[in-house]
Parts: C-alpha cells; structure tokens; sequence
C-alpha cells in the first residue's frame, strides 16, 4: 500500500472517530437529541471498519499509529468546528505525535 492511501486511510478514520464523537458530545453535552447520537454511533462504528483496511495486519501498530493522528486531528476539528484556538503547546504536541505516526507507520523494517 502507498504512503498516500495509508494517510488516507488514516484521514477517513480521524473524520469517523472524531466526528462521531462529537456528534455524540452535540447530542449529549449541548442536548440536540438521539438522532445527533445515534449518526455518531454510527460513525463511530465505521471508524473500526475504516482502521481494517491499512495494509498492515498488526492491530497495536495500526491503532497506535492512528493515536498520533487522533491528537492531530482532534485538535484541528476543534479549530475548525468549535472555534478552539490552539496555543503553541498544542501545536508541538501535535507535531510530535504526526513524527510518531511517521515512525511506526513508514520507517523501514527488516523483511
């Protein structure tokens, strides 16, 4: 699998995980209902689905890889869905868990 479609694939599941649990939060936290819950059970279910079809068939790998673009990614939904203003510790936290998904994810191994 290319690098791309690794990163797309990881880019699917951020949107599913972090989407539905915000969908989630909206129904629980800002009381808009069971159908804001509901659609974000289902995305978090297509999240598992979406985390089965990296190349890679170690499950500790995969999902700790995607723990650095989960950081990432959820502090960019922030941003951009709720206004949140990252300050610069943020932001090197983030980076650093985007060099830690490079690392697990694209780093050469033996064969």
């Amino acid at each position: 699998m290319s690098v791309v479609k690794s990163l797309a694939l990881f880019a699917l599941a951020a949107l599913s995980e972090i989407g539905g649990a915000w969908l989630v939060w909206q129904g629980v936290r800002e009381h808009k209902g069971w159908a804001w819950i509901g659609t974000g059970v289902i995305a978090l279910g297509v999240y598992g689905f979406v985390a089965t079809l990296q190349d890679d068939a170690n499950f500790g790998r995969i999902l700790a890889a995607y723990g650095g673009v989960f950081v990432a990614g959820s502090l960019a939904w922030g941003m951009v869905m709720d206004g949140f203003r990252p300050d610069r510790y943020d932001i090197a936290g983030a980076l650093v868990c985007l060099v830690g998904v490079a690392v697990i994810m694209y780093a050469p191994r033996a064969a």
